[in-house]
């Protein structure tokens, strides 16, 4: 993964959304190459963008690895398999992950977490993170670029806004 989006793959879209991509492009790279500096400096960058722009694509993207990683479908097994593989890989250089988080994104992801329910919803900091650090955890395991899932995240939004 390179630290550097192509920043041209996006120009197409809204300055919004392509500041979205860019600075998740860079999160996530920043977090493919263990690079911390460059991974705080994006995570900032993603934080100060909204919880809900960000949140949208990054969990759009994935659930488009879940699917692509589990194309017969995620059993409880297979999230906790992703959980833990997640958690681990990231400690190596993120010795303060959070299963928790981690697992907030997953069920967002999935559609089936309840925001009200939880009684420590993450900061939006926490979730810019660990968002990164699922995505990049994801793309390794299906070794492709992230600029693919992406573009499937935002089709898919255009797509939803469009029916609603």
């Amino acid at each position: 993964m390179s630290a550097a989006p192509d920043r041209l793959a996006w120009r197409h879209l809204s300055a919004p959304a392509r500041a979205v991509a860019i600075a998740a492009s860079e999160a996530v790279a920043a977090a493919g190459e263990h690079d911390r500096d460059a991974f705080e400096a994006a995570v900032a960058r993603l934080t100060k963008l909204g919880p809900q722009q960000a949140g949208l694509v990054l969990g759009a993207v994935v659930r488009l690895l879940l699917e692509d990683l589990h194309p017969d479908g995620l059993a409880a097994d297979d999230v906790r398999g992703v959980l833990d593989h997640c958690v681990s890989s990231a400690r190596r250089w993120q010795p303060d992950v959070d299963p928790h988080v981690l697992l907030v994104l997953l069920a967002s992801a999935l559609g089936v977490h309840d925001p009200d329910a939880d009684p420590a919803p993450p900061a939006e900091a926490a979730l810019a993170r660990h968002a990164a650090l699922l995505v990049a955890d994801l793309l390794n395991e299906r070794r492709r670029p992230l600029s693919g899932y992406l573009t499937a995240a935002f089709l898919d939004i255009e797509r939803a806004e469009h029916h609603d």
